[in-house]
């Protein structure tokens, strides 16, 4: 070989050392690539909520903003969410054609809060039980017919918005009384504080219902405007101020027994984002719904605690006799609407379908737990928190 062929030979050939390191950098920087998300470095896209609750110590306010954060946070601060109190941009009845018109783009509110546009509202939330909670109507809304007609109702009433829902909350109690209450006759005649359907419900029972605002009702009660009242839960009681008005706590109650937040969003901006955002906004309520409920079960028990312990609240559980003539209220006041509105009964007709499978199984599958509980802790009643 002469000596320009082993030239040559050098400079075409490459060594096993570059070769190798070449190679390496080539890996790391493809390895970058796949490790690097595909992220869009535009300005962030935030959307403005206002939520039917006051700000500051208010749970439902608290769980509002814990969905917005969990939105940002799955966007990687891509997508925000401008979260407002009750009364910033519209009133709270006004929240639903503030979001169909886009004067705000998402709302944070309960289906009973539009119950006077159509009554079908309160099937989303505030209806009968049939033997469900509010896990079970959740479960219906999304795989048993239940989103298609909660749909409908949208349309009927000129909602133009997406819907999604979170937070199954625990059924609400009875709520606060001047005394302890266990006949019906006890309730005839109290003028009463609650919303949705719940006030037909009472009204068949002989109780005067007036339907007010969560930051009135505290109020109501010191005047005597109303003599009884119902909110929510514990924690949402305790910081109304509930305990100042009232010793006498009466929890579970089927007057409203399976509610859950409704998170509406303006269909022309949800159609405007990104699949990716559009399912963040989905699945962020899912991811709510869950950490609400968690934090529910701690905080609404530490509350009634509480009211029990430093403020000297008597709680007591709702008399069968009040419960089973609020199931009769029930019946009458959905034989009522069913008779005269189809799709009312359409609505009905599934819940009770899907009630009657999936509370067959159970009922039957889940054992008494209060047998467990009070093997453990004693009497219930007699259990000190």
């Amino acid at each position: 070989m002469s000596k320009k062929e082993k030239t040559l030979k050098r400079v075409k050939t490459p060594s096993r050392r570059k070769f190798f390191k070449a190679a390496a950098a080539t890996g790391a920087a493809a390895a970058a690539t796949i490790a690097m998300p595909n992220v869009a470095f535009g300005a962030p896209k935030t959307l403005k909520m206002q939520a039917a609750w006051p700000s500051g110590a208010n749970i439902f306010f608290e769980m509002a903003g814990d969905y917005a954060k969990m939105v940002g946070d799955m966007s990687g601060g891509e997508l925000k969410i401008d979260l407002q109190p009750v009364g910033a941009v519209v009133k709270t009845s006004e929240i639903g054609q503030a979001v169909s018109s886009g004067v705000l783009d998402m709302g944070h509110w309960v289906t009973a809060y539009w119950y006077g546009k159509n009554p079908a509202a309160s099937l989303f939330g505030t209806g009968p039980s049939y033997g469900m909670s509010s896990q079970e109507v959740m479960g219906w809304m999304e795989y048993g017919g239940g989103r298609k007609l909660y749909n409908e109702t949208l349309s009927k009433v000129g909602f133009d918005y997406v819907g999604f829902f979170h937070m199954p909350m625990p059924a609400q109690p009875f709520g606060w009384f001047k005394k302890n209450v266990t006949k019906v006759s006890d309730v005839k005649g109290m003028k009463y504080r609650t919303v949705g359907l719940a006030t037909n419900v009472l009204t068949a029972m002989g109780m005067v219902v007036r339907q007010l605002p969560g930051g009135e009702i505290q109020p109501a009660m010191k005047t005597g405007l109303i003599e009884a009242a119902e909110f929510n839960n514990p924690t949402s009681d305790s910081q109304f101020g509930m305990q100042d008005v009232s010793k006498h706590y009466h929890l579970g109650s089927f007057h409203q027994s399976q509610e859950m937040f409704e998170i509406p969003v303006n269909k022309k901006t949800f159609n405007g984002l990104s699949p990716q955002h559009q399912a963040i906004l989905k699945n962020a309520a899912y991811a709510a719904n869950t950490d609400n409920y968690f934090k529910a079960l701690v905080r609404y028990s530490a509350d009634l605690s509480k009211l029990m312990n430093q403020h000297k609240v008597n709680v007591y559980q709702t008399s069968d006799e009040i419960l089973a003539q609020q199931l009769k209220g029930w019946d009458k006041v959905i034989g009522d609407f069913v008779k005269k509105d189809a799709f009312f009964k359409k609505i009905v007709d599934s819940q009770k379908a899907y009630a009657k499978r999936v509370m067959k199984y159970l009922l039957m599958n889940q054992p008494n737990y209060r047998l467990a509980y009070e093997n453990e802790f004693g009497a219930l009643a007699k259990v000190k928190i």
